[in-house]
């Protein structure tokens, strides 16, 4: 598939969180025995609190922020056939649409998930207006098979989550994204991309502000924001790499701490954003967001100085 104009940002979104009164229980915010809603898995507070991904509201509110911030498409966490995420995709993809959004899938690695299992689930949310795919975990299966899918797939793309361009050529993807923002520090964005280019790949490199999921999963390896710092720096290396697609990890991933959605200044016990960029109190709630959108326009003016759109 012709890759489409360079210079553009997704952001990975969650639509996992239940709340009793929508949900009939609580889900995602109890991970590793904590107890929403005053205690939430996250080494943050959401400014929300703990909120429902079935609430319109909520949604539209959320997607008039990311639109706010300079993103041009939702990646939306797609987890197969029947699961809860998959039941929300169509009320979030009409409100993202709503607010000027693109909307992309980010499959997830679900029980069963083959290429060729995939294949019809593909066609159907492609027949929905879906046309981009970021495959997690995409290397757990056999090059074969996706060069396979890839070939017998018309008007969509695929992107491989992986460093390795040779690797994303070999399965027959349109292109390849980083998403982990522990590992990849930005530091072979360059090199990644350069090779992406000479392989008519789309490079689609991902920065965060960090990594933190102590509190949700005990995973002792921690990413510091560095008082934004580091999603500064991220942001230089996929700019510098003249990246076709930026991918922001993430917009509520709020278990492993890399979410940039707003998170309360003053809540106990939780981390804040205070003192990123200098911001402090309620301030600092939406830092993230506010960064976002000055890289966003940063990105946008250099790609248009000195990449070309590919023909």
């Amino acid at each position: 598939m012709v890759p489409r104009q360079p210079g553009q940002v997704g952001i990975f979104y969650y639509p996992w969180y239940g709340t009793p009164q929508r949900d009939g229980g609580w889900q995602h915010w109890t991970q590793h025995g904590a107890q929403p809603p005053g205690l939430v898995a996250s080494g943050w507070y959401p400014s929300r609190g703990a909120y429902s991904s079935s609430d319109p509201n909520v949604i539209r509110s959320q997607m008039e922020e990311i639109a706010a911030a300079g993103v041009d498409t939702v990646i939306v966490s797609w987890w197969g056939p029947g699961s809860s995420e998959a039941a929300r995709l169509p009320l979030v993809a009409s409100i993202a649409r709503a607010a000027g959004l693109g909307v992309a899938v980010h499959v997830e690695p679900y029980g069963g998930r083959t290429p060729d299992s995939l294949e019809p689930e593909l066609r159907r949310l492609a027949a929905a207006g879906i046309t981009d795919f970021y495959v997690y975990d995409s290397t757990a299966q056999a090059d074969e098979g996706w060069k396979a899918l890839n070939e017998r797939l018309d008007g969509v793309r695929l992107f491989a989550n992986t460093g390795l361009p040779g690797k994303a050529l070999k399965g027959g993807f349109d292109g390849l994204y980083t998403y982990d923002v522990l590992i990849f520090d930005g530091f072979s964005f360059p090199r990644m991309c350069a090779s992406a280019r000479t392989l008519r790949l789309v490079c689609a490199p991902s920065v965060g502000p960090g990594y933190d999921a102590r509190r949700a999963t005990g995973d002792a390896r921690v990413q510091p924001r560095l008082d934004g710092a580091h999603y500064d720096s991220m942001w230089r290396a996929a700019v510098r790499a003249r990246a076709d697609v930026v991918t922001i990890t993430s917009y509520n991933e709020w278990h492993e701490g890399t979410q940039i959605e707003p998170a309360r200044a003053s809540r106990p016990s939780y981390e804040s954003y205070a003192g990123a960029w200098g911001a402090v109190g309620a301030r600092a709630e939406d830092a993230y967001l506010r960064r976002t959108a000055l890289w966003a326009q940063r990105y946008r003016t250099q790609t248009s100085a000195v990449q070309p759109a590919r023909q």
